[in-house]
Formats: C-alpha cells, sequence, structure tokens
C-alpha cells in the first residue's frame, strides 16, 4: 500500500515537473522573471531594513504593487534633506559618517588648510545636489521636491571659494542641469506652480562663473578656479586629460538650456584642442600644461586623469548628434584596443611608442565595460567586467589599484571609496544582455522575416546558431535578420521551434542571472564591511577593512543609483537617458541634435553598396555594431564595420606573432596568428 502510494505520488511530482519546466522553455520570460524577482527580496533583505547615508536613513518599504523601493528620511546636522518642513539645515557638502560630523569637500579639495574661506561658509550642498536624481528614480518625488525647493531658496555660488573645475562640472553644474530637466518632465508630478527654472537659473550663474577658466593662449581651461575670482594669481597651469576634456555634456546642456551657446563653445574648443594633440598613434598622455599646450606626463590608459575624456566622446555623440564627436571616439577607442588591451585587461602605454609603461588595474578603469556597452562591445565588455569582479571577490571589494605584473595591491593605494564603476558596468551589461528583452525582440524579428524567407539564397541551421553565440556583440535585431537570410527553408512554426531552444541556450548561458548575483555580492559587501550607524564609510585599507571616516558624494550619486537600478530600472521604462560621468541623468533629446547622424565619415568605417551604386550611411545610424550583412535580400552586397575592428598590421595578413593581428570586424574579437603565418579567427576559445 506504501509503495502503490510512493509510486501515486513520485508521478504526481514528475507530472508536475515536466510542466513547469516545459512552461519555462516555452516562457523564457517566466524563469528569467522569477529569478529576478528572488534577488531583488535577497538584496532587499541584505541592504536591511535601515540604511544610513548622509546623514539620511535610507530604508526599503513595500509599494502597494509590490516594488522596493528606497526611501531617505534625514537625521543628522549634516544632512542636506529636510527634517521637518520648519527644519533648517546648512548645505554641508559631504559626510564623515564614524563621527556624525561633515566637510565642505568641494572648497577641500583645492585649499587643504581651510584658508582664505569666508566664516559663515558652509559648503555647496553638493550631497544634496548629487542625491536629486537618485531621490527621484527610487520614487521619492516628494522629498526630491523638496529638495529642489530648498536648493531654491538657499543655494549661492558667489563664495570666495577655490574649487576643481572637473569635479565641480560633473558634480554640481551636472546634478543642477539633471535635476532641472527631472523638475520640468511632466511624468515626475511635480507639483504645478511651486517649480520656476529656479535650479536652471543656478546652474547658469555656475556656468558663468567657469568661463574665466577658458582664457587660456590654447583655450584650455586651468583646473582651478575661485567661485568669487575666477582665476587666482600664480595658480598652477597643470590639469589633466579628463579636467579639460570632459566638460562637454554639462557645459554644452547648459548651452542648449539657455539658449546661451558660450558654455557649450568653450568647452567644444577646449576639447578640439586637446584632440589636435593627440599622438601620431591616436593616444594622448595624462596631464599637460593649458598656458604652452605641452604634455607633462606621456604615460596614459583608461584609468584616472583619463577615463572621462572616453566616456564623454561617445555619449556627447548620442546626446548632440554631432558626428565630430564620433569620428574622435572611433579613432581613441581603435587605438586603446590596439596599444592599451592585453586579453581582457587594459594597462598604460607611452602615447608617443604605444610601448606599455604600467601594468596595473586601477579601480577607475571598472566604468569601461559599461562604456563598452553603448557602442556594441558585449563580449570583450563582459571579459573584462568579469575580470575586476575576480579582483572584488579576492579582496571583497575592489582596491583602488591592483598591480597586474606582480599580482599584488598597490602598497600605498589600497583602499576602496566606495567607488561605482563596477555597479556602472554591471547595471549596463545586465540591460544589454537580460534574456527576456533580448528573447522578445528576436521573436518578434523573426515573425516578421519568416514571411520573406522564401526569396533569400539560404543557409543551414548551425551557421544560424554560430550567430546567435555572437548575440552579445551585435545589434538584436540585426542579427535577426541574418538569422532569417541563412535559415532553411521550413515552416515558419518549425523556426520558431527550433529557434528558441538555440536562443534559449545562449540566453541562459550568459545574462541577467550572473550579473544580479554580482549586485547582490556588492551589495552585501558595502552592508558588511562599510556600513557604520552614521552612514557609510570609505575603507582605508581592503586587507584589514579599516575604514576612513569619509562617504563621497558618488555614493549616492552614482553606487547607490546603479545597484538599485540594476533591480528596478522602472524609471527608464519608455524614457531614452544618457548618463554622466558622475551618474546624472540627462534625456537625449532628438531637438538638441545639430543633425541626425545618418551620414557618412570616413571615420565610420561604413560603405553601403547596392549593384553599382555607392551610396554612404552611418552604422550608429543602421543600429549595428560589429560589421556584419544587413540585407534581406542580397546579404554579400552591403557590409558595415564596426568601432571595435583593429586592422592587422600588414595588408596581407601574415604575421609572426599574435601582437601584429587586429580585431576582428564581424565578432569583436582578436584574432591570433596561425602556425602557417597568417592572423585570423582560429580560437574560439
Amino acid at each position: 500500500m506504501l509503495s502503490k502510494d510512493l509510486r501515486t505520488w513520485g508521478l504526481t511530482i514528475l507530472v508536475i515537473s515536466t510542466t513547469l519546466v516545459n512552461i519555462s522553455l516555452s516562457n523564457p520570460d517566466f524563469y528569467l522573471a522569477h529569478k529576478k524577482m528572488v534577488m531583488k527580496e535577497k538584496v532587499r533583505h541584505i541592504l536591511c531594513p535601515y540604511f544610513f547615508l548622509s546623514g539620511s536613513i535610507m530604508h526599503m518599504t513595500t509599494t502597494s504593487n509590490m516594488r522596493s523601493r528606497f526611501v531617505f528620511i534625514t537625521r543628522t546636522r549634516a544632512v542636506v534633506l529636510l527634517h521637518s518642513p520648519n527644519t533648517i539645515v546648512n548645505p554641508h557638502d559631504e559626510l564623515k559618517p564614524l563621527t556624525k560630523t561633515f566637510t565642505n569637500s568641494l572648497s577641500e579639495l583645492g585649499n587643504l588648510n581651510l584658508e582664505h574661506l569666508p566664516q559663515d561658509y558652509n559648503g555647496s550642498a553638493l550631497t544634496l545636489i548629487e542625491s536629486l536624481s537618485s531621490l527621484l528614480i527610487m520614487g521619492n518625488i516628494t522629498e526630491f521636491e523638496r529638495g529642489v525647493l530648498w536648493l531654491s531658496d538657499n543655494l549661492s555660488f558667489d563664495v570666495d571659494a577655490r574649487v576643481n573645475l572637473f569635479e565641480c562640472n560633473i558634480r554640481v553644474l551636472g546634478g543642477l542641469v539633471s535635476a532641472h530637466m527631472l523638475a520640468i518632465d511632466s511624468r515626475n508630478r511635480f507639483t504645478q506652480g511651486t517649480y520656476k527654472n529656479q535650479l536652471l537659473l543656478l546652474a547658469e550663474d555656475l556656468g558663468r562663473r567657469f568661463l574665466p577658466a577658458f582664457n587660456t593662449p590654447t583655450e584650455l581651461p586651468y583646473a582651478w578656479i575661485n567661485l568669487k575670482y575666477g582665476v587666482m594669481e600664480n595658480e598652477t597651469t597643470e590639469t589633466s586629460t579628463s579636467g579639460c576634456g570632459s566638460l562637454i555634456l554639462e557645459m554644452g546642456a547648459l548651452s542648449r538650456l539657455t539658449g546661451n551657446r558660450q558654455y557649450e563653445a568653450a568647452a567644444l574648443r577646449a576639447l578640439r584642442k586637446l584632440w589636435s594633440m593627440r599622438s601620431s598613434l591616436n593616444l594622448l598622455g595624462t596631464t599637460l600644461d593649458v598656458v604652452t599646450g605641452e604634455w607633462i606626463e606621456y604615460s596614459s590608459g583608461i584609468g584616472a586623469g583619463v577615463d572621462s575624456f572616453y566616456e564623454y566622446l561617445v555619449k556627447a555623440y548620442v546626446l548632440f548628434g554631432n558626428e565630430e564627436y564620433w569620428r574622435m571616439f572611433h579613432a581613441a577607442y581603435v587605438a586603446v584596443q590596439k596599444y592599451f588591451r592585453y586579453g581582457p585587461w587594459y594597462h598604460e602605454a607611452d602615447m608617443r611608442t604605444g610601448h606599455a609603461t604600467y601594468w596595473q588595474l586601477t579601480s577607475l578603469q571598472a566604468f569601461w565595460p559599461g562604456l563598452q556597452v553603448l557602442v556594441g562591445d558585449i563580449a570583450a565588455a563582459n571579459s573584462s567586467h568579469r575580470e575586476f569582479f575576480k579582483v572584488w571577490q579576492i579582496f571583497g571589494v575592489l582596491p583602488e589599484r591592483y598591480l597586474l605584473d606582480r599580482q599584488m595591491l598597490h602598497p600605498t593605494e589600497k583602499y576602496y571609496p566606495l567607488r561605482p564603476e563596477l555597479a556602472e558596468s554591471t547595471f549596463y551589461l545586465y540591460q544589454a544582455t537580460k534574456g527576456g528583452l533580448l528573447i522578445r525582440s528576436l521573436m518578434i524579428s523573426i515573425l516578421w522575416f519568416s514571411c520573406e524567407l522564401h526569396t533569400t539564397q539560404l543557409y543551414t541551421l548551425e551557421s544560424a546558431f554560430q550567430l546567435v553565440e555572437f548575440l552579445g556583440t551585435c545589434d538584436f535585431l540585426g542579427v535577426v535578420e541574418i538569422i532569417g537570410t541563412k535559415l532553411p527553408v521550413i515552416e515558419p512554426d518549425h523556426i520558431m521551434l527550433r529557434l528558441s531552444i538555440l536562443l534559449c541556450k545562449s540566453c541562459f548561458m550568459h545574462t541577467d542571472p550572473w550579473y544580479l548575483e554580482v549586485g547582490k555580492s556588492m551589495a552585501r559587501a558595502l552592508n558588511t564591511y562599510a556600513k557604520v550607524k552614521g552612514g557609510f564609510a570609505s575603507v582605508r585599507d581592503v586587507t584589514t577593512m579599516e575604514l576612513e571616516d569619509h562617504q563621497h558624494s558618488f555614493f549616492l550619486a552614482e553606487t547607490c543609483k546603479y545597484l538599485y537600478l540594476l533591480f528596478d530600472d522602472s524609471f527608464l521604462v519608455g524614457r531614452n537617458y544618457i548618463f554622466t560621468t558622475e551618474g546624472h541623468p540627462l534625456p537625449v533629446l532628438g531637438a538638441w541634435h545639430d543633425r541626425l547622424p545618418g551620414t557618412y565619415t570616413s571615420a565610420n568605417l561604413t560603405l553601403l553598396r547596392r549593384a553599382s551604386q555607392v551610396r554612404p550611411v552611418s552604422a550608429m545610424a543602421q543600429k549595428i555594431c560589429p560589421a556584419t550583412t544587413r540585407s534581406t535580400y542580397k546579404p554579400e552586397i552591403q557590409k558595415l564595420e564596426s568601432a571595435c575592428h583593429v586592422p592587422d598590421t600588414r595588408n596581407d595578413h601574415r604575421c609572426s606573432s599574435d601582437e601584429e593581428c587586429g580585431v576582428d570586424a564581424t565578432t569583436c574579437r582578436w584574432r591570433t596568428c596561425s602556425m602557417a603565418g597568417y592572423c585570423g579567427l582560429w580560437s574560439f576559445a
């Protein structure tokens, strides 16, 4: 009797299990959505019910629609939000969470002895400005509105304070411009009549105070500016590539909003001058003199001092539609791939020779995979991202500098200041590869193409599977078009069935469950090592997890924001934003484009051939990144090449070592040298 019951239960469980498996296989989104929901709940518990940030408690509540949200509640005097409508607080810059005090870090960057500061100087409300977009993204419209109105009534830049132009631009000007655009967006439900462009007026006031910094013989800006008196006497003339080449997003947006072109013009002149100083290898150094226009430090990489230069070239192209930015970025990106990249890592090199100088990982380099996502080089982005996360796992957090050639920590730079770059790249990679969106796009496209298959010269399903393996490096719809043109002539339903199996296999191997696990691990580490009663403290030494009494404003502006968006991206649904290097969202508006990117430039390496006619097009306008065919009827007559392409050293593709081989334009994979002495994709690892 017992054995019969066991057999009955066994058969019942088998039937139920088979049914569930069939449901998940027939609807891959079912599995992914379930996995994401489970992960969101895990992270929700990891982040704990109470979470001190910049003198504010950040805790999570569950709303009626069961979406987890962060809510900011004010706590200490260093706080930047209001404890109650009648409370007046000082606009200090950043929190010192161990002592529960504050620091006015924006001025202290250039004035460590706190000299010549007015007695009533209380900072520039740095953390409040940086937190505004995070509040809105996390759903707290009430506190966003209160913060905006507080700044409108209390913030002034007419102070005798020497500040770093780059930091003030990306943090303060960027925060104000972004918050202004969010406030005027009707979808954000700002109380009607209460906002009258006050943040834009503050932003323009700050932008005007920046302009004296550009009065140099080279039109490259000074690194330091006094907000009240302009450039001080005997000011240092040394600046970084990022410092004078990463101003275009914020100052360009300010010009578009105010109609005053001088802000964008100043930033663009500086960027053009900087680009003209590149070497014959299309490489730039790290530091330079703004008066003489000479390089000071010739060694550079993709990390500190240079990182946001590359980032702003491609983001300015997206935001403003000017192909000049794309031409610069394309040449710079190819040079980086050729001279800095070594497998998944990027070392530093001399801009004059391309020879490696320093073999080291820096935490700021972790932004690079996120940038590669924007240009479609997903495979390379994923490869580097995984290596960064391996280092995170070794130490528990990401150290500031790690010596790759010695496989050891830098002896003095062993700290972790709660940087956001790895969380940012994790978010971008998750968005680019999450299976639900991928499969929906593919299935819709396959349905459309299935009715045209009878007109096409077709190949085998195996070749389609090879293309599926490269989905991470190509535009989804573009790859589907290739798949559609190369499938055997069979019934559409059969196509759907076979491709569903292949695509599900490909998607589940590499996509979002892993990136969610990365986010979960990062959240757990922050709670374990950095959380204290007064906030989140920077880690002074990753080997001992000794803490430092400082919580940088970018922790709220970026680290928390990107981790939150990883698990709840509802704010982005139906919207198109570019995030600045400080994590401030700027909407992509067609009205801001100088001209829509649809024309040919030599830097795009793009050519469209139809019969005997040659018509130039833009690869970005075609929304394809790597080179591939893009024609339903005659795939052999249309070729598009990507930004990731690096040519072989020799035109005949002969080689004596792998170093003489470039990056394949179709797959964005490194080519290797065969035993016969030819470059090619000989390895599929």
